[in-house]
């Protein structure tokens, strides 16, 4: 596993019914927050590692929502090259899903690096720096985790168990029962020799929607790792938590 060139790929290809009529024209990861967008403030924390850490960023949309991207894009000024992949699907009935989304672009660009995958709507202050230099350090797949206290919220995410060594030894995406307090968000890290075992995975017919089942099924076939991150993150799924980010960021509470 070399040490430079890895490529972050944002997930924004979903349609976000649930937070229509906000979402009906506009891409969810194109939502205002403050003076930007939320994938502004993603891209920050991207821009905000060294150069050689990440070379490319490629955001994935869909049909629908692509040329909004590119029009953002084209009014931005980025550190480092930024792709729009178009998908090909046109709403909720044949999208892909974020593991097949994944999938696409691997095989679209033909990806032969690691890998970095965040959800194009969630805002966090973690340093991907810090976990970068993790998984350089473990020589692993990593995933980022947190201890979570509320139960209702360990039920939306994947939950892990691990070793003394950090090593995942279970994984549970949305677990109706939890095993344990260890929250896993949607930033992981890839080792370029995985990404063939997305086309495996899909292949096979797991699920490919959330993209936290491909780290549940992989565990069990490749060493998994987690990282501890300190810092806050916000899955702007609903109104709701859209207008509780919105709040925080005016009151200067998130990054």
């Amino acid at each position: 596993m070399g040490e430079i060139g890895l490529k972050a790929i944002i997930l924004a290809a979903g349609y976000a019914t649930r937070l229509y009529p906000l979402t009906m024209n506009t891409p969810k990861s194109l939502l205002p927050l403050g003076q930007e967008t939320i994938i502004d403030h993603i891209i920050r924390k991207i821009e905000h590692t060294n150069a050689n850490m990440i070379t490319d960023i490629i955001i994935i949309s869909n049909a629908k929502f692509a040329p909004a991207f590119r029009q953002w894009a084209a009014s931005r000024t980025f550190s480092r090259p930024v792709h729009i992949v178009d998908d090909g699907s046109t709403s909720e009935v044949n999208r892909l899903g974020a593991v097949g989304d994944i999938h696409y672009a691997i095989q679209h660009l033909g990806l032969d690096e690691d890998v970095l995958i965040l959800a194009g709507d969630n805002i966090f202050t973690f340093d991907i720096q810090d976990y970068i230099a993790y998984f350089h350090q473990v020589k692993s797949d990593c995933i980022l985790v947190q201890h979570i206290d509320r139960l209702e919220d360990l039920q939306r995410v994947g939950v892990a168990e691990l070793d003394k060594a950090s090593k995942v030894i279970s994984f549970e995406e949305k677990p109706t029962q939890p095993r344990t307090d260890i929250g896993v968000y949607a930033i992981y890290l890839f080792q370029k020799e995985t990404l063939p075992l997305f086309t495996t995975y899909l292949i096979e017919g797991n699920n490919a929607d959330a993209p936290g089942y491909f780290p549940e099924w992989l565990y069990k076939r490749k060493d998994l790792y987690a990282y501890f991150a300190r810092g806050k993150s916000f899955d702007i799924g609903t109104h709701s938590a859209y207008l509780e980010v919105k709040e925080q960021w005016e009151q200067n509470n998130i990054e």
